[in-house]
């Protein structure tokens, strides 16, 4: 029996559906994957986990056709394959679903769900009415009340990533890859995509789970695989491991995960906010005039449960939204911009929640991202400075850490955590007296995220006045000075730093959407 007949059948009795064998991947300046092997155990829940840089994105999109392997094969039920796009991965039975969701925002739901094999009459037209009723069925699946008919740009983040799945779920995938598939997701919204899972899980679909949040991975996964820098580190039942094991495994040493408050001085009234409101379409408000000061060298957090406006807030703030009201007081004198150019201007500066479409652009290069918003403190008479320009580049990577083999590599290449500091660094590179942070840990592992908050101090303690949102209560808790708490638009608590505790933050965040209950 030759080694691969031998393999064959070691994968049926194991149970193993899909085999990445040997594995390496090589880019410019960097080896991604280093003689890799992963199993996909049928049936089950197969989780991926490691630091950022650590190689899972990468193995994601070899395993979906999306990227070659530069050494090592595929197997599938025992054959060898080959996938040289996503469409041969989707003809195989495997489906995708990115964190950085690939939807058209301009069609409606039914539209992206059955995107290039929609539901058609005579092979000719799209039967719209038949498509949204398909749609509806795999939404009722999902246990989501979304409207086939809505467009993808008038649904919350958390709303795309159920279209998404729904998506991957009507090609009746055989093999599922979900890449951090509750970053964006409510605690309500996480439970029903956990039941969504195991029944997949019950009707013989493998799935590929890929998350940050490693407590998920002990709740729901039945095997574990652990990469660190590029190779394979373990593959463990979940049942024999617990999360301590995991993260040791991660990050080869012991690592304190708790957030720990650290005393700074903070200084006078740096933005005041008064009235700040955004109506919203069909009548309310978004932002339901909220008013609040934030201090030189402060932290100030921003909490609440999904929708009730926290993104929106930073947005007016930053003049995202032209029919916001409202008046903001910058060190005193009112602020007489309204645009995003003239807040840059006035020293305020946004670190988006979706740093893939907001915050990058993912063909360019990691310097050329830095910098796209602070070009003019590089030029003299429309005269680009060069190598001032590199200079400073060079500088930020260094002082924030960020690993990238030069300055010129294209930022897709980089982690999720290293992406987010060239975000970071692109606000910081306009010279801001605010920083609006949005979810700046989203989707960045547990190492990743002690080096954002390291940053965040850090500017904090520069004098930089941060206003910061946080979805994990412990995080906002641990790194805030002060917290604001939002529901439906409003502020519904204000917590100093003694005041504060879990009660008190998920009570207020609640206040709002009771009353609402109520009346109705």
């Amino acid at each position: 029996m030759t080694p691969s007949q031998n393999h064959n059948e070691e994968d049926k009795k194991d149970g193993v559906i899909y085999r990445a064998e040997n594995i390496t991947k090589i880019f410019p300046g960097t080896v991604a994957l280093k003689g890799v092997n992963f199993n996909v155990y049928e049936g089950r829940i197969n989780c991926l986990v490691g630091e950022n840089g650590a190689g899972k994105s990468t193995l994601m999109n070899i395993l979906a056709g999306v990227d070659f392997p530069t050494d090592g094969k595929l197997i599938l039920e025992g054959e060898e394959i080959t996938l040289n796009s996503p469409l041969d991965a989707d003809k195989k039975g495997i489906a995708i679903i990115f964190q950085e969701l690939d939807l058209f925002p301009n069609l409606n739901v039914a539209e992206n769900i059955f995107i290039t094999h929609e539901k058609t009459k005579n092979g000719l037209y799209i039967n719209r009415k038949i498509q949204e009723k398909a749609a509806r069925e795999v939404l009722d699946r999902l246990k989501t009340s979304i409207n086939p008919k809505t467009k993808v740009e008038h649904l919350r983040i958390g709303q795309q990533q159920f279209v998404a799945i729904a998506k991957a779920l009507s090609r009746e995938a055989r093999i599922l890859i979900m890449d951090e598939p509750t970053s964006s997701l409510s605690a309500g919204e996480v439970e029903v995509l956990f039941q969504v899972i195991k029944r997949l899980k019950t009707s013989g679909v493998s799935i590929v789970y890929i998350s940050h949040r490693i407590e998920e991975i002990v709740e729901i996964g039945d095997y574990v695989t652990v990469l660190r820098d590029g190779a394979l580190i373990s593959e463990e039942k979940v049942e024999k491991i617990d999360l301590p094991w995991i993260v040791d495994q991660m990050v080869g040493r012991k690592i304190d995960r708790r957030y720990i408050y650290k005393e700074h001085k903070v200084g006078k009234e740096l933005l005041r906010v008064e009235s700040l409101a955004l109506p919203k379409h069909g009548g309310g408000y978004l932002v339901d005039h909220v008013s609040f000061s934030l201090r030189e060298g402060e932290i100030l957090g921003l909490y609440g449960l999904r929708g009730a406006g926290r993104t929106e807030t930073l947005e007016c703030i930053m003049g995202i939204h032209p029919d916001a009201e409202g008046v903001l007081y910058l060190e005193g004198r009112e602020v007489a911009s309204h645009d995003i150019t003239g807040r840059l201007g006035d020293g305020i500066a946004i670190i988006p929640e979706d740093r893939q479409k907001e915050g990058l652009i993912p063909i360019l290069s990691v310097m050329h991202n830095m910098t796209i918003s602070s070009l003019r403190y590089f030029s003299r008479n429309y005269v680009l400075n060069k190598k001032k320009e590199v200079t400073e580049v060079k500088e930020k990577i260094r002082e924030l850490d960020i690993k990238v083999p030069s300055p010129r590599t294209i930022v897709a290449s980089l982690s999720g955590g290293n992406q987010q500091k060239v975000v970071i660094t692109k606000g910081l590179l306009t010279r801001p007296k605010i920083l609006l942070m949005d979810e700046p840990t989203r989707g960045i592992d547990v190492g990743a995220k002690g080096e954002i908050f390291t940053i965040v101090r850090d500017l904090a303690e520069q004098g930089l006045g941060i206003l910061l949102v946080d979805s994990e209560l412990k995080e906002i808790m641990a790194i805030s000075d002060r917290v604001i708490v939002l529901s439906n638009g409003q502020i519904t608590g204000k917590f100093n730093r003694s005041e504060m505790d879990e009660h008190k933050l998920v009570m207020a965040s609640a206040v709002a959407h009771r009353v609402k209950n109520a009346i109705n």
